[in-house]
């Protein structure tokens, strides 16, 4: 890899929505870790970056009891021991994204989002299939209306990892059940 750090990308990368969800980030990711989840995103574009740092700490300390790795969505202060991603949309950005110093390419939507209020086109299987392609042994994270029912599909299609958000999270007194239906489907023994 010739990102910034070594690390276990998981077969599902879950990402915490807190208006989605209605709990904490912390909420959800005690419920996460419950189901199984190893590496989480923490997502908050709406949050005032001191309230999100708040979050993020009580985050990080349930987190670090369950040795869960945490990635920060989108923001520029960067710890020591990061894990740098990059979104990409279309080919053209994933043959850039193939020589930058990153530790995996998140690719997508991949299906019809619901999670982002001005979505990019819907990129597709077949994108995906040219994407893993282009980028080689680099890590590709499947991410866009991923859910239970499709996220075969993503594996199938090359990407190494599926990130979801409402999938998981949508109702909170399921996140632990909706993360291990989604961590068996990535079982080829048990999958679909």
């Amino acid at each position: 890899m010739i990102g910034l750090v070594v690390f276990h990308l998981a077969k599902v990368y879950p990402i915490t929505d807190t208006n989605l969800s209605g709990l904490s980030h912390a909420e959800q990711i005690d419920r996460l870790v419950a189901g199984g989840a190893t590496l989480i995103q923490l997502r908050d574009k709406q949050a005032a970056p001191r309230d999100f740092y708040r979050q993020a700490e009580a985050a990080l300390q349930i987190a670090r009891k369950h040795d869960v790795r945490l990635i920060i969505n989108d923001r520029v202060l960067l710890g020591e021991r990061v894990i740098v991603g990059i979104s990409t949309h279309n080919l053209e950005q994933a043959k850039l994204a193939a020589n930058m110093p990153v530790d995996y390419v998140a690719f997508g939507p991949i299906f019809k989002t619901s999670t982002k209020e001005n979505p990019d086109p819907i990129a597709g299987l077949e994108a995906l299939r040219g994407v893993r392609t282009i980028v080689g042994s680099l890590p590709v994270v499947a991410i866009g209306g991923i859910t239970l029912a499709n996220a075969g599909e993503a594996w199938k299609a090359g990407a190494d990892a599926v990130s979801s958000i409402a999938a998981l999270v949508s109702d909170a007194s399921r996140i632990p059940e909706n993360m291990r239906q989604m961590l068996a489907k990535s079982r080829p023994d048990i999958g679909e």
